[in-house]
């Protein structure tokens, strides 16, 4: 019957008609993804474990095998604004779990809290002061692993507590915050601090992680406003592909708040004068004396050399940045 032209319309329409439902379908299932993506999805450890200690600012889990031997290590996760899912991501993905299959029988994780307002005011101090608890319920003498903005914390743990760090390790931390000339670093150069001031005073005292999800998403416009939904759009029908993208935004898309002090301190002292890294530049101490005013009674600054860092103990400095974890990349953790 369609070899007869009086018949072609009808079948044209009937193609169309059937196009245009699976389009319909295909546009309804992006709609429902999109949806899903950035306002169903929360954070979740991949990783079997257990909380060992509920702390004010982090609770400290346990990923010790059956039978734990050796010194403990504690990955120290990124505090800078989300979770520590980006050390145990997602099966075949995780730190955590490649870190136990390669001997690591008693592994421990700092999943750091998001501030309440009940923490505005917590400094760079208490933290130090936590994870010094977690090192002293350990045995008092751990290896540490600090990731991306984690990672700071542990050099500045390490040189005030040489004698608790075994070994530290660095992975895609920023120590000299002079290097390089990503993102972050024009940021916190270009505007004043009373920028700063101001974001966590419209926090109530808090910098909200939806500003800096805010802020870092217009690092790199194109990639989160345009090529991500469009990416998605095209795989929508690829379970695979969406399974992934679920994992990551249930983690990208759900951001930490910061106290304001500590944040303050970290944008002054950290990433504008480099305090940590230790360049050529030296600073007096601003009204009361800073945390690197107050290492050790000798008030010496914190050296950038890890190997000062723990006095001549072990020391490994991964440069190769984690993904999404780098201060240049502008998607710190």
């Amino acid at each position: 019957m369609l070899a007869l032209p009086l018949f072609w319309p009808m079948a044209a329409t009937a193609a169309l008609m059937e196009t245009g439902a699976s389009l319909s379908a295909r546009n309804l299932a992006f709609l429902a993804e999109e949806e899903r993506l950035h306002f169903e999805l929360h954070p979740a450890l991949a990783t079997a474990n257990r909380p060992l200690l509920d702390l004010r600012t982090m609770v400290l889990r346990d990923y010790s095998g059956d039978n734990p031997q050796g010194l403990p290590t504690i990955v120290d996760a990124p505090y800078a604004g989300h979770r520590a899912m980006i050390a145990d991501f997602q099966p075949g993905q995780s730190l955590m779990q490649t870190l136990r299959e390669h001997g690591l029988s008693r592994l421990f994780l700092t999943d750091w809290k998001s501030a309440t307002e009940d923490m505005k005011d917590l400094e760079i101090d208490q933290y130090l002061a936590e994870i010094n608890v977690c090192v002293d319920e350990l045995g008092g003498r751990v290896n540490l692993v600090g990731l991306c903005q984690g990672g700071w914390m542990s050099a500045m743990y390490a040189a005030r507590f040489p004698h608790k760090v075994a070994s530290l390790v660095l992975a895609g931390s920023p120590i000299d915050t002079d290097a390089g000339d990503g993102p972050i670093k024009r940021m916190v150069h270009t505007y004043p601090e009373s920028f700063y001031e101001e974001l966590v005073k419209l926090g109530g005292g808090l910098m909200r992680g939806r500003f800096m999800l805010s802020g870092w998403k217009n690092m790199h416009p194109d990639q989160h406003y345009v090529t991500e939904h469009i990416d998605l759009y095209e795989h929508i029908d690829d379970p695979a592909y969406v399974k992934k993208e679920e994992a990551f935004q249930s983690w990208y898309e759900n951001p930490l708040d910061l106290p304001g002090r500590w944040y303050l301190q970290t944008i002054r002292q950290i990433f504008r004068e480099n305090r940590l890294g230790g360049c050529a530049r030296r600073h007096k101490p601003r009204r009361r004396p800073g945390w690197c005013d107050r290492f050790d009674d000798r008030r010496q600054r914190v050296a950038a050399d890890a190997k000062d860092a723990v006095r001549g103990r072990r020391v490994v400095v991964l440069h190769r940045p984690l993904s999404g974890c780098s201060s240049d990349s502008g998607d710190s953790g």
